[in-house]
């Protein structure tokens, strides 16, 4: 049984709701963060960081200052690192699943954040994630290691993979 189950797929296909809902339908103790979009005006206008320990953070915004950018939006590498990594990090020592939502392109700016998934790669640690589906050297290192099993999220499997993950968190 592979210790890791990473998520992949276009945008808009419930990979973030396939992990919340996973974790919301368990009792498996679970840590580390997920991300959620900001919108203002139904418009997206950056991505959040919520530890499932409830501590939050503003990961990127259309405001934040360009230097670090991916697309329209600013990067707060210090917000991923203080907040991600250190739900990443404290989830590995204490809890029975990590979560990482989502290895990509924003994330990969932080080098704190790729020695974070190096040490859950290394370890037996079982870990629910998303990755990003485009083609990077980082992630496709990760994605080709011997205790990943990537699957490709559509809206028409949604359910199969959902029973899938909670039938590989039973065992």
């Amino acid at each position: 049984m592979k210790s890791i189950y990473l998520l992949t797929g276009q945008p808009g296909t419930g990979k973030t709701s396939l992990i919340k809902q996973v974790i919301a339908d368990t009792d498996i103790d679970a840590g580390g963060f997920y991300t959620e979009e900001i919108r203002a005006r139904n418009t997206r206008t950056g991505f959040r960081i919520i530890t499932l320990d409830g501590r939050e953070a503003v990961l990127s915004h259309i405001d934040f200052n360009k230097r670090l950018q991916v697309g329209k939006y600013g990067v707060d590498v210090k917000a991923l690192n203080e907040v991600g990594v250190t739900a990443i990090l404290k989830a590995i020592e204490y809890s029975k699943l990590v979560v990482v939502d989502e290895i990509g392109k924003m994330e990969l700016l932080s080098e704190a954040f790729r020695n974070a998934v190096r040490i859950i790669v290394d370890s037996s640690k079982r870990t629910l994630g998303t990755i990003m589906r485009n083609t990077n050297p980082f992630t496709d290192s990760i994605k080709c290691q011997s205790q990943v099993n990537l699957l490709t999220l559509t809206r028409n499997n949604y359910d199969r993979i959902l029973s899938d993950v909670k039938e590989w968190l039973k065992t």
